[in-house]
């Protein structure tokens, strides 16, 4: 930064004038609009790249989207390296990835109580266009990443295409699936859940995964994760990586968190290991200000009180309407013991819920036919009705759970309310199941027809190179269930192209990822006719 800039800076920012509210037009949209800080640093200086996590940008809106960064130029030490004071970052926001067109540019403040993390929305754009950003802090120059806005809700939209990506524990592979879907053009990308892993590094020796000897690629750095720096540092270790990077800076993101952002199946209040809920919202309070400090989410979302708002509508034209879902927060908890098994009277008590009873609400007021062309649930865990048979070779048939199937009530009345309110063009997307499911969705009584579809992608890297479609867990699964199309255990994503009278997918997948740099495959393509529910082979 020049001495001109930087007096520029100081002036905009009131620096050395007591009383001085820092400008609207810098700080747009803030809720910490205040007078400069008594302990603002505005000379930072850098003897290591702070911007060494990357930038981001998401939810974007029709006038403007959010962009992000965080300051951390050594990411595992405490504090991220850096010094405990607020600081100036500069912004810019250019028509061209030269920034030769620089449209808007202004200043926040980086602040050590959100692990300087910035989160920065922009509005007052025009609608339907990429444009590319950047930060500045010192001397430091950020690397450029890609946002773009929606089509107005009235504009006729042809096309929309974007990825379903998950689950990506840093100990089981490379993350190339992130870099071949940076590579991808792309409207945006929908993360289901587990960005982090909450368990301790399991040391350097061999382990179980699925019965087969494993030794991870990569090890987490600490023990399992409770406090906020633990979840800090841990979100700074997997955002680290530059597959991850890559991806972030070249299109927008829609987040979502599921289990492992706090500890594996926690439900509401309650987590696995029988905590006192008034101890365990202390864990989740300290996970959630963490992923908020490292997703480029709007203050809408920032934690209050513990609690975070994360269910939310975007919608492109009049091609696509998304509803993203938060199935974490507001649920009740699992039956059977949070495992595996029949689904008995308490999966189909009608009192439990996925999305908790407001939520639920708020879905069916807007999944209602209306203009748009097609509608998606955006969301967690499989929707479909999977049975499967015991891993220890038992008799009968069981079901998960922690999916949809554990809460068979909410499904009835989510199937039930697409088909009564005649929709015919409804999509699910989700994961969180380490392999590609591909189905057809219908009443659990299997006398409803098909109402609609989902595709559940696979894991970035969870399960390792995975097994491929040769054991028999696939083949007993596929056996059972008539209405799944394709599954496969192998790492990718899916790859969603969506036109005005069709629905196309392709499974994404690699054939290891314990090796760097693989050719991403297509296992499988699938149509969808608008209007005509039903997967068909493409």
């Amino acid at each position: 930064m020049t001495d001109s800039q930087r007096r520029r800076l100081l002036q905009a920012l009131g620096i050395g004038t007591a009383g001085v509210v820092l400008g609207s037009a810098l700080l747009a949209p803030s809720a910490f609009a205040q007078t400069a800080p008594r302990n603002l640093l505005t000379r930072p200086v850098f003897d290591t790249d702070p911007f060494q996590l990357g930038v981001a940008s998401g939810e974007p809106e029709a006038d403007g989207f959010v962009i992000w960064t965080r300051l951390a130029p050594k990411p595992l030490e405490q504090g991220g390296g850096m010094v405990m004071r607020p600081m100036p970052v500069t912004w810019e926001l250019a028509e061209d990835n030269g920034f030769r067109k620089v449209i808007k540019q202004g200043s926040t403040l980086a602040r050590p109580e959100l692990a300087h993390s910035v989160h920065v929305e922009i509005e007052g754009l025009p609608p339907a266009r990429p444009y590319w950003y950047r930060f500045t802090v010192g001397e430091a120059i950020s690397p450029v990443g890609r946002g773009a806005t929606l089509p107005l809700a009235s504009a006729q939209v042809d096309r929309v295409r974007f990825a379903v990506a998950g689950c990506q524990h840093y100990e089981e592979g490379h993350y190339t699936a992130w870099r071949r879907i940076a590579e991808e053009p792309l409207d945006f990308v929908f993360h289901y859940g587990d960005y982090i892993y909450e368990g301790p590094d399991t040391g350097p020796g061999e382990r179980k995964m699925g019965g087969r000897p494993f030794t991870n690629l990569r090890r987490h750095v600490g023990g399992e994760i409770y406090s906020l720096d633990d979840y800090r540092r841990r979100h700074a270790q997997y955002r680290s990586d530059r597959d991850l990077q890559a991806a972030h800076a070249s299109a927008p993101w829609f987040v979502s968190f599921d289990d492992h952002e706090i500890d594996n199946n926690w439900a509401s209040e309650i987590d696995q290991d029988g905590t006192p809920p008034e101890l365990f919202m202390l864990r989740r309070a300290v996970g959630m200000q963490a992923y908020y400090e490292h997703m480029p989410l709007r203050l809408r979302s920032m934690p209050h009180n513990g609690r975070m708002q994360m269910h939310h509508r975007a919608g492109w034209g009049d091609l696509l309407q998304a509803h993203f879902l938060d199935s974490r927060q507001y649920r009740s908890d699992q039956v059977n013991g949070d495992r595996d098994g029949p689904q008995n009277a308490a999966a189909a008590d009608a009192e439990r819920s996925m999305l908790g009873a407001q939520q639920e609400e708020w879905l069916y007021d807007g999944l209602q036919p209306d203009h748009h062309r097609w509608h998606v649930l955006a969301h967690q865990v499989g929707l479909a009705n999977l049975a499967m048979k015991p891993r220890d070779g038992g008799d009968g048939v069981i079901h998960s759970m922690d999916q949809w199937s554990g809460y068979l009530a909410s499904r009835r009345r989510l199937l039930g309310h697409i088909q009564q309110a005649g929709m015919t063009n409804v999509v699910s997307v989700c994961g969180d199941a380490h392999r590609h499911y591909t189905s057809d969705l219908l009443q659990d009584h299997e006398d409803s027809g098909v109402i609609c579809s989902e595709f559940l992608a696979t894991s970035i890297t969870s399960g390792a190179d995975g097994m491929g479609e040769d054991d028999d867990f696939t083949r007993t699964t596929r056996s059972l269930n008539p209405h799944l199309k394709a599954m496969i255990d192998k790492r990718g994503y899916v790859l969603c192209d969506v036109t005005r009278d069709q629905w196309h997918a392709d499974l994404k997948i690699l054939d290891r990822v314990m090796v760097p740099d693989e050719k991403i495959k297509t296992h499988a393509s699938f149509v969808i006719e608008r209007g005509q529910p039903g997967l068909q082979a493409a």
